[in-house]
């Protein structure tokens, strides 16, 4: 008779201060974190998913927000970030008109987030309303899965 090996589910959150090393702070915990749990292979993708993410956080909300890590299943990983403004990006479908490709090729802004769009196996965002002051929000999140094609090279 051969057991089965159970992993319990994990959740880590991790809060950051309106500060410019929070971005870093964040990498640093997911590498440690996916490491911990054997999921090496996944460091580099969801590196970059958070790093975007984290930063887009820092840089569009004027206050705290936090990183959350969860395994949400065999080999992969949900990351989210909420932050206190209200304000779903347009890549992930808080814009009116439809649908939104790359941004053009002179943009100052949307490349991070067309990235994260791009190399996230799942993605998505939802508003967070009511509750206490300051409590509100969006989250943004993503998943990605191991075992699969790492695209670096798309990107270069």
């Amino acid at each position: 008779m051969t057991m089965a090996t159970v992993t319990p589910p994990w959740a880590y959150t991790l809060q950051l201060p309106q500060d410019p090393r929070g971005p870093g702070i964040a990498r640093a915990t997911l590498r440690t974190v996916l490491t911990v749990h054997g999921m090496r292979d996944l460091v580099d993708v969801a590196e970059l998913l958070a790093s975007e993410l984290v930063t887009n956080a820092y840089r569009y909300s004027s206050g705290p927000y936090s990183l959350r890590l969860r395994g949400a299943g065999r080999d992969r990983v949900r990351v989210g970030v909420w932050d206190s403004s209200p304000e779903i990006p347009a890549p992930f479908g808080g814009c009116e008109g439809g649908a939104v490709g790359a941004p053009a090729v002179l943009a100052e802004r949307g490349r991070g987030l067309h990235l994260v769009r791009e190399y996230a196996d799942r993605w998505g965002a939802y508003p967070i309303r009511g509750g206490l002051p300051g409590q509100g929000g969006k989250v943004l999140w993503v998943e990605c899965a191991g075992k699969q094609e790492c695209r670096w090279g798309d990107l270069m």
